[in-house]
């Protein structure tokens, strides 16, 4: 049961606007934030809801990455070539379930046999309103393709295989800075013995 003191809960709160700032693949907006008698200006990205897939395969031990370009990581730490879980946006209608076995096969072109729905994270909240939505993906790893990607998206994706223990050391020398892996990687830690049980299960 959820500790209410130490749940995220609703926040009394009047907004005003939009206003639309622009922007490009995502809208940026401007509201007016009324709490408490004061009025403050916030501005936030509208990325919405986001999956991230853990793709292992239980018979081989092992967890399938990819590497791929972002360059907001280019322009922050001069490492653009992330080491990522397969993710992206849950398209307008789409169940996130189906939007998670959509980019698995997209992004490392394999889709899982099996998905189990883990937990959820707002990775910036003070900018974005993303939030995503992780899922333990159970996949063959000899079916790893070694270039993939959405054509549609411009998507170049390179997957690669690595055993469940080495990525979790690389974790532990931190070599990876993407968000999304680093957290499922750290669940991955947590939680390995217990793989085949929850993959059977679909428990947490």
């Amino acid at each position: 049961m959820t500790d209410p003191g130490l749940a995220d809960s609703a926040a009394d709160v009047a907004l005003d606007g939009p206003e639309d700032r622009g922007g490009g693949k995502y809208r940026y907006e401007r509201y007016r934030v009324t709490a408490g008698g004061q009025a403050v200006e916030r501005d936030v990205v509208r990325v919405g809801p986001v999956v991230v897939v853990i793709p292992v395969d239980l018979n081989r031990g092992e967890v399938v990455m990819l590497r791929q370009f972002r360059l907001g990581a280019h322009l922050a730490i001069g490492r653009g070539e992330q080491v990522e879980l397969p993710a992206g946006h849950v398209e307008a209608g789409e169940a996130a379930i189906e939007a998670a076995r959509r980019e698995c096969l997209e992004e490392i072109g394999v889709a899982p046999d099996v998905l189990v729905p883990l937990f959820g994270m707002l990775p910036s909240p003070g900018m974005s309103d993303e939030h995503q939505a992780f899922f333990l993906g159970v996949v063959d790893a000899a079916k790893v393709v070694d270039r993939a990607g959405a054509a549609h998206e411009h998507e170049d994706t390179r997957p690669f295989r690595v055993p469940i223990g080495r990525a979790i050391d690389a974790l532990a020398q931190g070599g990876m800075q993407y968000g999304a892996t680093v957290l499922g990687l750290q669940w991955l830690a947590l939680n390995r013995a217990r793989l085949a049980e929850i993959a059977r299960g679909g428990g947490r």
